[in-house]
């Protein structure tokens, strides 16, 4: 059985839409692409055939995946979120005790995770060892690099 994950109502409905595009556009591509190469000729010597079909069990595969992540999300309702801890969708700020770099994230369901854009997931292990911290505490994350220790400065939403 597949965990429950949370997630904004935006980020599920991006999720959603992704999901329609795949069904609709994916597939219709998909067996265009089949129906071309079919047309080439001689299925058991067909590369490109071999190819398009396998490319389609991964479409499927995808699809799949997504609708089991989807029947398995719920929108959390981002008013109850407790700003006194680190939790989900909480944007924290925080300091390396070492060389006293300051930086922010936010704390992300797993599909929602981009580093670039500042959001890191719960389920990491920067994550994990920032959930339930409060301001002024220290966590201490496993990193390839060894161990790391960060202050928390703040949590907003």
């Amino acid at each position: 059985m597949a965990k429950l994950q949370y997630y904004t109502a935006e980020a599920l409905e991006k999720l959603k839409a992704e999901l329609h595009h795949l069904k609709i556009q994916g597939r219709s591509d998909m067996a265009k692409q089949i129906a071309e190469a079919r047309d080439k000729g001689d299925l058991s010597e067909n590369a490109e055939y071999d190819a398009a079909k396998d490319a389609q069990g991964l479409l499927e595969l995808k699809i799949s995946k997504m609708e089991e992540i989807i029947a398995n999300a719920r929108v959390l309702d981002e008013s109850t979120i407790d700003l006194s801890k680190v939790s989900i969708y909480s944007i924290v700020q925080i300091k390396n005790t070492k060389s006293g770099a300051v930086v922010t994230y936010t704390i992300v369901s797993e599909e929602e995770a981009d580093l670039r854009a500042g959001k890191i997931s719960a389920s990491s292990p920067f994550g994990k060892g920032l959930l339930g911290k409060k301001v002024g505490e220290l966590a201490e994350i496993q990193a390839p690099a060894g161990k790391l220790e960060f202050e928390i400065i703040s949590i907003s939403r």
